[in-house]
């Protein structure tokens, strides 16, 4: 499965950009963790924070566009350190927000913002273009991995600082983990910029190379399956401990499920990461998708106990962010990888509109309607059309080599 990513050259910008993403990602998505007790400290309400968060997801996908187009012109270095200063700012200054809109500046434009330059579009696009053609689909993976690594670590950690120094010990400790992928960035950029080139008359311009794209039918399916990824990540990650919380269980519940659903996602992303070499990303994405609904059908039909949270956890881990390696593989086989920063930061985008009305209703429905039934059928219904929507996508058989 790794064969791909022989030498230390590829093998050091995959572990290092996947170290990266581990933090900035761990960090993102530990904030579900903080819903109750900021609300508990503050008294702002479940809808007021799941705004906040909701904004938050929707910078994040912002970001990720301008984000890329930065980094394919001035390399992803200032983008990265940039990105991570911020999102420790953000973090730090949380504690001191005891209004909506503080908490909306803090972590919904702050730390989203930071997080969001440090993540996919960034280290996915650096990487590519900076390894053979080969390599990408594996090290798209692994570096997938990494984020669902600092999921799987953040999530207990985060549950365990809030219980033993409060939400606001716990958020100025996440600032201070935040700054630890800084010396990552150096092996992520450093001695690399001779990795690829770009011969005369491939490179349209990134003016022609948006306009292509935004005119070709195959990206914009491919953007409003990927919205549809959003909405589901969003509405879970932010409203998972308050599910876990309505049915009685304790918060330790919450935060395992997430820690599994990043553990699973590790194995969801090597697994997806080594398949799009060997089928139809299109394909991959559509099963991907479709199991997701027969998942929560599932979840609504059993009993609502902590075995049945963690089995749910895992299924979904294993297609949680384990569809960002077909989606910018496709992304990719569309378009080239000169501009794959910037046109793959833009499906983020349409990925985080979705998130951004998956956080957002998630509280509005708790709200107004005392449980989130409502959500998880509106979830269902958004994942068959996301699988429906990548079947008429364009894209080649894969040839595969045949063994000598």
């Amino acid at each position: 499965m790794f064969s791909s990513l022989k030498g230390p050259h590829v093998l050091g910008i995959t572990l290092a950009a996947a170290g990266i993403l581990m933090v900035t990602m761990g960090t993102r998505q530990s904030l579900g963790l903080f819903v109750g007790p900021i609300n508990t400290s503050t008294g702002l309400g479940l809808a007021t924070i799941s705004f906040a968060l909701a904004i938050g997801q929707f910078v994040w996908g912002a970001v990720q566009p301008l984000a890329g187009a930065a980094a394919d012109r001035w390399g992803p270095r200032p983008v990265l350190v940039g990105g991570i200063l911020i999102l420790a700012l953000g973090s730090a200054l949380t504690p001191y927000m005891q209004s909506g809109w503080g908490l909306t500046v803090a972590l919904g434009i702050l730390a989203a913002m930071g997080s969001g330059a440090g993540s996919f579009s960034v280290l996915i696009g650096a990487a590519a273009q900076r390894m053979p053609a080969e390599a990408r689909g594996t090290a798209s993976g692994v570096i997938n991995a990494g984020g669902s690594f600092g999921q799987f670590v953040f999530a207990p950690v985060m549950q365990k600082l809030i219980q033993v120094t409060g939400w606001m010990g716990a958020m100025w400790s996440l600032a201070i983990i935040s700054l630890a992928a800084l010396p990552l960035i150096g092996k992520v950029t450093k001695g690399t910029h001779g990795a690829h080139v770009v011969h005369a008359g491939e490179d349209p311009g990134l003016r022609q190379a948006l306009k292509t794209a935004l005119t070709d039918r195959s990206y914009l399916l491919l953007h409003a399956g990927f919205f549809t990824c959003g909405f589901h990540i969003a509405f879970l990650i932010t409203h998972l401990p308050t599910e876990v919380d309505l049915c009685g269980l304790p918060p330790s519940v919450a935060s395992w499920s997430l820690a599994l659903i990043g553990l699973a996602n590790i194995v969801g992303s090597l697994v997806v990461g080594h398949l799009v070499g060997q089928y139809r990303s299109k394909s991959i994405l559509a099963l991907m998708y479709a199991s997701r609904a027969v998942l929560v059908l599932w979840y609504l039909m059993m009993p609502r106990d902590p075995w049945v949270f963690y089995v749910f956890a895992v299924g979904l881990g294993l297609t949680w962010l384990a569809t960002v390696p077909p989606t910018a593989g496709l992304v990719g086989k569309l378009f080239g990888v000169r501009y794959l920063g910037t046109l793959f930061g833009l499906t983020l985008l349409s990925h985080q509109i979705g998130g951004f009305l998956g956080a957002w209703l998630g509280g509005l429905a708790i709200t107004e309607l005392g449980s989130y039934d409502l959500m998880w059928w509106a979830d269902i219904a958004l994942a068959l059309a996301a699988a429906a929507l990548n079947l008429p996508i364009r894209e080649a058989r894969v040839v595969r080599p045949i063994p000598a």
